[in-house]
């Protein structure tokens, strides 16, 4: 199969070179996928299996939307992130523009089976949502990810109806020490990624999404409450750091445990135990709504135990 190439029509297909065999070392390839202007591009992954790392700093699939200036930005914004590896199908992306990009780069090391992609045509304006997507009660979507997996994606909170035992997914990681500050000195001391659950690909991610968590930057009125479908951001309309609140460990202690999970001696990581979210909601909701705030965190997917061994608790 040709390494890249430009794909035009309704619907097609493509896949790593040397696929289903496994593809050689050394390999970049870019397919761009134009379709009718007025339509949006849906793309998914039959098959996938590239080399995994923490970042997928060696082998991965990217794909970029390009924006109306012409220039690429990281993009199908509704589905998650927009780089791949590992042996986890990826999630269907679906395209806000009539353009896609798709990269892929393999390093000259260790090489896998590869990925078969399809993708169809679909149109950009209609309401209905996509079959990789959820609708919420007011008709918006949201990708499928986000049904119980612990925040209200959903304005009206549909999502998070009716969860009950969600777990994580399996990780392949190994554990390393918390170097996140803000979750230090919290009864365990060794973390892993990436976090799966929250697509945060590293404690360097996760220490960018916590500081919304420890000072607030001067927001106005206008604040928003979320600014990615699971990075709770609380901060912007507050007028005094989250720190002063006195609940802030008990918030600490729940936001570090989900963001900065622990990690077990077998490398996959452990929930906070529904007690300990509720211990945070108990205390932080109604300072929180003084504030025209939201308690963000459905509290009832988080393992309803005290056992060590099942959830995280101090």
């Amino acid at each position: 199969a040709a390494c890249g190439g430009t794909l035009r029509g309704p619907e097609g297909s493509f896949s790593s070179p040397n696929y289903p065999g496994p593809y050689p070392p050394d390999t970049l390839c870019i397919w761009r996928i134009e379709v009718d202007p007025g339509l949006a591009i849906q793309l998914k992954m039959e098959t996938f299996s590239v080399e995994g790392t923490a970042s997928c700093l060696f082998d991965r699939v990217e794909l970029y939307e390009e924006q109306g200036s012409g220039s690429m930005d990281p993009a199908p914004a509704r589905g998650g992130p927009t780089r791949f590896c590992g042996h986890q199908l990826p999630p269907t992306l679906t395209s806000s523009r009539h353009v896609m990009t798709i990269l892929f780069v393999a390093d000259e090391g260790v090489a896998d089976d590869g990925f078969f992609a399809t993708y169809q045509a679909r149109n950009a304006t209609e309401k209905t949502c996509s079959p990789a997507e959820f609708s919420c009660g007011n008709g918006e979507c949201r990708a499928l990810e986000s049904i119980c997996d612990g925040w209200h994606d959903c304005p009206d909170g549909t999502d998070e109806l009716n969860c009950t035992g969600v777990s994580y997914p399996a990780f392949e990681s190994v554990c390393e020490p918390v170097e996140v500050e803000m979750c230090l000195g919290l009864g365990y001391n060794a973390t892993s990624f990436p976090n799966i659950w929250l697509a945060i690909p590293d404690q360097e991610g996760a220490a960018e999404v916590l500081q919304d968590y420890q000072v607030s930057c001067p927001g106005t009125a206008h604040g928003s409450a979320r600014t990615t479908p699971h990075h709770a951001t609380l901060t912007a309309t507050l007028p005094q750091t989250l720190m002063e609140l006195a609940c802030y460990q008990h918030l600490r202690l729940l936001i570090c445990s989900l963001f900065v999970p622990k990690c077990t001696p077998d490398g996959g990581v452990l929930q906070p135990c529904r007690a300990v979210c509720l211990a945070a909601e108990l205390r932080c909701q109604q300072s929180l709504g003084l504030l025209g705030i939201l308690w963000p965190i459905n509290c009832n997917i988080l393992p309803d135990s005290s056992d060590p061994i099942e959830c995280f608790q101090p």
